[in-house]
């Protein structure tokens, strides 16, 4: 069985132990490096990651083929690639970037199996009169449309 493959089975087996958790991506680099990044429903831990890395490790032959694996968290610069990630971060902001080209910024409130519902404040010019008033605007995107959503962390 080609290294891919087991590993493939290795970590569907784990994870299928702890069903919060999911894969984010998984890729083999020249030499042998195996790279998994993870996330889970309320977040995941260390402790996580260190069991699924024992899980994949353990029932690997370093004799039969010598290999570095690498079981690591997903990062905010990431992004959002897995919708189950997107229920998780209800309540904050995210920068959305759209097929159409249009970047939207705004508070995820919620989401459905179709899409993601936002919401931000603007600033647009009164309709009577000069100036300017601060509006409510809401969208609701498909997750085909998303191109990228990442989180926005505020300090």
């Amino acid at each position: 069985m080609l290294l891919k493959d087991k590993v493939q089975s290795l970590l569907a087996e784990a994870l299928e132990e702890r069903p919060s958790l999911f894969l984010i991506s998984q890729k083999i680099h020249p030499g042998n490096i195996i790279e998994i990044i993870v996330d889970g429903d309320g977040g995941i831990t260390v402790e996580d990651c260190i069991a699924l890395s024992r899980a994949i490790e353990h029932n690997l032959d370093r004799e039969e083929e010598d290999f570095s694996l690498q079981v690591m968290s997903a990062g905010v610069s990431e992004g959002l690639v897995h919708r189950r990630q997107y229920k998780k971060n209800i309540g904050r902001k995210l920068k959305v970037k759209t097929e159409g080209g249009n970047t939207i910024e705004g508070e995820l409130v919620s989401v459905s199996d179709n899409s993601i519902d936002l919401v931000w404040k603007a600033r647009e010019p009164k309709p009577v009169g000069k100036g300017k008033i601060t509006v409510t605007k809401e969208a609701s995107i498909s997750y085909d449309e998303i191109q990228e959503a990442k989180v926005m962390i505020t300090f």
